[in-house]
Parts: C-alpha cells; sequence; structure tokens
C-alpha cells in the first residue's frame, strides 16, 4: 500500500467537494421549514411540521382520488384558440405552448370517467399550474361537456377546483360567458337528480368561486385554503377597513355556511366515497 506524501494533504483540500443533491428539501409555504422533499410528497403534499395543504399537480391529484388505473380521461385534445389575437409580455398561443410543455397539461381542466372507491362517477378538476387555473372557453365546454355527460349517464359528479385565476382574461367575454354555461348545465344536471360533490382547493378564486365551485349538493374544502372572488388584498385596499383574522380561508367560511366541512387530505377520498353513498347514487 502505497504510503501518502506531504504533497496528498495539501492538495487534498483541492478536491471537489460532494454536494447536497439539489431538490433534495423544500421550503414550507405555510410554517416556512425546511422539511424532506420525500416526507412532503409521502404525505400527500402535506407538511408534516404544520399541516399546510401544498399545490398538487392534476395527475398526482387524480392519482390520490381515484382507484388505480381507472380514469378515462375525456376531450384531452381540445385546445385554445387566439379569438382577440392577445398579446402581453408574449402572444396568447405561445403563452399556451409555454404551460402546456411545462405542466404536461393541454388546459388548465381535466374532465373523465373513473372510480373512487369502486364507485363510478364523472370526474374534474382545474389545475392552478395551468395559466392559475383560469377558466377560458376550452375549461368551460369541458365542464359543462361533462356535467352533460354525467347527466346522460346518471353518474354523481365530482370536481376539484384550484384556480387563483378566474376568467381568463386572453379570451374577453368568451371566458366570462363559461360561468353561466357551466352553471346551466350544472342547474340541468340538479334538476335531472344528479349528485355534485364540489372540492375546494387552495386557491378557488374569481369566476370558478363565483360559478360552479360554490353550486354543490356539497362545498368541501381542503384546510386554510383561499377562497373568494377578490383577493383579501384587493378587498382591504377597496373597503379601507381592517379584515376579521383568517378571511377567505375555509375555516372562515365554514363559520358562515359557504363551506360544509373541511377534509384533510389524507380523508378526502374515503369521505367524498361516503357521501356518494349516503345520497343512494
Amino acid at each position: 500500500m502505497a504510503k501518502s506524501t506531504p504533497q496528498d494533504w495539501l492538495t487534498h483540500n483541492d478536491r471537489k467537494k460532494r454536494g447536497v443533491p439539489e431538490g433534495l428539501w423544500m421550503l414550507c409555504e405555510g410554517c416556512g421549514s425546511t422539511v424532506f422533499r420525500k416526507d412532503i410528497e409521502d404525505n400527500l403534499r402535506v407538511c408534516p411540521e404544520c399541516d399546510h395543504h401544498l399545490y398538487v399537480p392534476a395527475a398526482v391529484r387524480i392519482a390520490q382520488l381515484l382507484d388505480e388505473d381507472s380514469f378515462e380521461e375525456w376531450h384531452k385534445g381540445l385546445s385554445s384558440c387566439d379569438p382577440l389575437e392577445f398579446t402581453d409580455r408574449k402572444s396568447y398561443p405561445d403563452r399556451l405552448v409555454a404551460e402546456q410543455n411545462k405542466t404536461g397539461l393541454t388546459e388548465a381542466c381535466v374532465v373523465g370517467r373513473g372510480y373512487m372507491r369502486g364507485r363510478p362517477l364523472v370526474f374534474g378538476l382545474t389545475d392552478a399550474g395551468f395559466i392559475m387555473g383560469s377558466m377560458g372557453s376550452v375549461v368551460g365546454e369541458k365542464l359543462t361537456r361533462a356535467i352533460e355527460e354525467a347527466t346522460r349517464l346518471q353518474l354523481p359528479l365530482v370536481i376539484v377546483s384550484g384556480s387563483g385565476g378566474g376568467a381568463r382574461m386572453h379570451e374577453g367575454i368568451l371566458s366570462l360567458m363559461q360561468m353561466g354555461k357551466v352553471s346551466a348545465a350544472l342547474a340541468r344536471f340538479d334538476q335531472s337528480g344528479g349528485l355534485f360533490i364540489s372540492v375546494l382547493t387552495n386557491p378557488t378564486m374569481g369566476g370558478v368561486a363565483a360559478s360552479f365551485a360554490s353550486l354543490g349538493d356539497f362545498v368541501i374544502a381542503e384546510p386554510k385554503a383561499l377562497i373568494g372572488f377578490a383577493g383579501p388584498r384587493v378587498i382591504k385596499a377597496t373597503v379601507k377597513i381592517e379584515l376579521p383574522d383568517g378571511f377567505q380561508t375555509s375555516e372562515f367560511l365554514l363559520q358562515f355556511g359557504f363551506v360544509d366541512r373541511i377534509i384533510r387530505r389524507h380523508n378526502l377520498r374515503s369521505e367524498v366515497a361516503r357521501l356518494i353513498d349516503y345520497c343512494g347514487q
């Protein structure tokens, strides 16, 4: 075995140090703690320190709630046009392509049919990762078609809302009219005796909160989700008064009857399935 020399010791500090691999740790948005990322993922993307419910991408949300390999996605190929030829920092078509590459989604909404603990249902969600989950014409169209199919098949309907963008300004009035279109489809679904369970996550704001997200037979929310039309900062600046503690959170809205129940993510799948059984669907 070769002996080390003084020169070996002198050059030892020149060797490249092994750093901690990137992405192992993440900062919790709720408590500010640095948490091991795997612990977050294993805990359904809920902080083990403060129970803050972090953002969940569409594919992960589907895997958490529906039975394995049971989801059949509908209308995946629908994509928005550019009716207003809208441009801000980039053109609307370029923005859509960038969002599609970032999220792997064609739009901010995913709909289809699946099973939840063996119960067949029609399922939809909006994803805040795609232009803040804003409701453009394709989002409204996909939700409307899903509701109409739930009416035809006589299946319960579950929509998980995660939209911080409200109506999509890039499409103007075509975006705003989706609120009425989806709400009208839900009215017909209700008249046919259908069961609609609306699940509100952080954030559920703007036109989504003001339309279909608030129309469920049961309105369920995850803990500490931000829910409302305009944000707290906008309201405070407008009315010029101090807002109550916890304003526009799930817990605040539960006190005033806007939300029926608050359910932690770990129990959401079983509790929604229980509601479907309770209503005889």
